[in-house]
């Protein structure tokens, strides 16, 4: 994990552009520490439940980062009263006028940044509206609230294979993100944050001009999916499930070996079955982190893990008696480390430093 987040850092640094992690993959206290550049962020939340936590652990600059509803501006008010600069974010007119609405009653000015949509991957003004992008900036700007800039988020690089592709992504990312901010500042608006980030874009734009500011969260961790866009290596993954062998099915379609991790422990993701290499539920591993073969989840419920031979393969599946320990490694490491309230933490043994409470929640 300190890897990781050295390695973004850098490359963030090295481009000239401000960090500001998304902490809905960790959602832990100890982990978002190591993630911030200072204790006090800044910091990127997906629930105001995550902002309400980091809070009150000392963060004071956030965004919170999925379009706001207008019954969840009461708690955007009271993190703001306690000092917190949280900002939210909107597509829409209808959003905009809930957000100025609420900051006049309160005599607050709330902060919004106004999403693009870069990518026609899921919410946002599209680059071709420039009058709606307009209507809503004016709107905030002058009925009480606060125009702080423009966010986008690559969505689709999810889905981009190989270095090209995952160039491409983050191009169109920052391209429209600094086109939009140019329609506001044409309009004389003021726009002095323009943000993207998603962490495959964010390993591989070749340049962030007139961008000020980046968001990631799975990075710190990594996962299967990650690897198969070939944004990290296996190596790099640094969250894992801690599984046990309790038995055996000889006959079951080649032999399966069970485990006490299902569903409940590893979630449904399935993000790498549209890849090249399709991991099942989750990679298995030894207790160091390295593939056992060609092993895999191949199938789960709720409390059970199926480990089969990937299909295709020829090498043998290893033995694993009854009380063997395999570590798993997850497809989506958000969806997985949401399934747990801790985590176990090690540093190079297999001794458990310390133990890290996590929350879920909204």
């Amino acid at each position: 994990m300190e890897r990781n987040l050295q390695r973004l850092a850098a490359r963030m640094a090295g481009l000239g552009v401000a960090l500001r992690p998304h902490l809905k993959t960790c959602k832990s206290v100890e982990v978002a520490q190591c993630m911030m550049v200072s204790r006090a962020g800044p910091a990127t939340v997906s629930t105001l439940r995550e902002a309400e936590e980091f809070a009150a652990a000392g963060v004071r600059d956030m965004t919170y980062a999925v379009g706001i509803s207008p019954h969840k501006l009461d708690r955007v008010i009271a993190l703001r009263a306690q000092g917190v600069d949280l900002s939210v974010i909107l597509d829409s007119f209808e959003q905009a006028e809930a957000v100025a609405a609420r900051s006049r009653a309160y005599g607050l000015p709330i902060p919004a940044l106004i999403e693009i949509d870069a990518d026609g991957h899921r919410a946002g003004v599209r680059p071709g509206a420039p009058e709606l992008l307009r209507a809503i900036g004016e709107l905030l700007a002058s009925r009480g609230a606060e125009l702080r800039g423009v966010l986008t988020h690559a969505g689709a690089s999810y889905h981009a294979h190989g270095a090209s592709a995952l160039e491409q992504a983050a191009e169109g990312e920052r391209a429209a993100a600094v086109a939009a901010a140019a329609v506001l500042r044409s309009a004389g608006l003021p726009c002095p944050v323009v943000s993207v980030g998603s962490t495959p874009t964010a390993h591989f734009a070749r340049h962030l001009e007139g961008v000020t500011e980046v968001r990631a969260g799975v990075y710190a961790f990594f996962d299967l999916v990650m690897a198969g866009l070939g944004v990290c290596g296996l190596d790099d993954i640094a969250l894992s499930v801690l599984a046990t062998v309790i038995g055996h099915q000889p006959n079951q379609n080649g032999g399966w070996t069970l485990t006490d991790a299902g569903w409940m422990a590893l979630s449904r993701d399935r993000g790498t079955a549209a890849q090249a290499v399709d991991q099942g539920y989750g990679l298995v591993c030894d207790l160091a982190g390295q593939p056992l073969g060609e092993l895999i989840v191949g199938e789960a419920s709720q409390e059970h893990g199926v480990l089969v031979p990937r299909p295709g393969s020829v090498a043998p599946a290893p033995p694993l008696p009854l009380g063997a320990r395999v570590r798993i490694l997850p497809n989506h490491a958000c969806a997985t480390a949401a399934q747990f309230d801790r985590y176990h933490v090690l540093n190079g043994t297999p001794a458990v430093e310390a133990l890290w409470p996590r929350f879920n929640g909204w």
